[in-house]
């Protein structure tokens, strides 16, 4: 089952109603920061037979809607999450590749100012910290 209102923000940001787009949203909603075969997995789980091309186009059409974000940590597969519209960066694992949300200590986009920017208009910072987390540090990696 679809979370409450997906159909409706779906039509708002003016795209096509579908059981796959639906349970796209869904799946990246319950399961974090997924790569596109984790997704594509996820999504048959809920509709069955989805094809790994309609999967790219509904997340392309879904991150261009501004209902869904994509990070590309360095070295690893473009990850997919819901969290959208507020000022966060990320903790990527060196180890496993998990990847954790780390809100902005100054709270406002941008949190950086660049010292010359070159004529643009600056409005975000993408922050990637890397690091080991704690279930790798725990295994000895």
């Amino acid at each position: 089952m679809a979370y409450m209102g997906d159909a409706d923000v779906l039509r708002q940001v003016g795209l096509r109603v579908t059981a796959a787009r639906l349970a796209i949203l869904r799946t990246v909603r319950e399961g974090g920061h997924l790569d596109v075969d984790s997704i594509h997995r996820r999504t048959r789980e809920h509709v069955g037979q989805v094809s790994l091309q309609a999967v790219y186009d509904a997340l392309r059409a879904l991150h261009e809607a501004g209902l869904l974000r994509k990070i590309e940590p360095m070295g690893s597969p473009a990850r997919y999450e819901a969290r959208v519209g507020d000022n966060h960066h990320h903790l990527v694992c060196r180890t496993c590749g998990s990847v954790t949300d780390v809100d902005c200590v100054k709270g406002q986009a941008p949190c950086l100012d660049p010292t010359d920017t070159s004529g643009y208009l600056v409005d975000e910072a993408d922050i990637t910290f890397w690091g080991i987390c704690p279930r790798c540090q725990t295994k000895g990696n």
